[in-house]
């Protein structure tokens, strides 16, 4: 499965972005999709993830109430809604395909694939 990000960008704090993450998969819809993110000098952490049956969805703390995980099947395309962001918002976010996974994951280990990552800046 091949992903590609995009969507990311220089965005004043309190401003709002929308990341999309396409698949080159038709069985796309079998898989669990998540995000995750790299700040500077940090390790990956995870952000969000969204099931791949029934819609369900896992937040991380940080994020919580103020980003979005969405998916259409019929675009192979997973989005991430991110409102109020913060200059701490600001990292690599990458994209994520767990193979028809029985829980929703926080470990990156869990993820088969992943995209290359689109940079989000949040000034101040």
């Amino acid at each position: 499965v091949q992903l590609q990000a995009s969507g990311g960008g220089l965005v004043q704090a309190g401003g709002s972005l929308r990341l999309s993450c396409a698949a080159s998969e038709r069985t796309f819809s079998s898989y669990n999709m998540g995000w995750f993110r790299q700040a500077p000098g940090q390790e990956r952490k995870f952000v969000a993830v969204i099931s791949w049956i029934g819609g369900r969805t896992h937040y991380a703390d940080s994020v919580k109430g103020r980003f979005t995980i969405s998916r259409d099947n019929a675009r192979n395309t997973v989005y991430l809604q991110m409102n109020s962001l913060r200059p701490e918002d600001t990292a690599i976010y990458y994209c994520a395909a767990d193979y028809k996974g029985a829980t929703l994951s926080s470990a990156s280990y869990e993820y088969d694939y992943w995209g290359q990552g689109t940079q989000v800046t949040v000034s101040s």
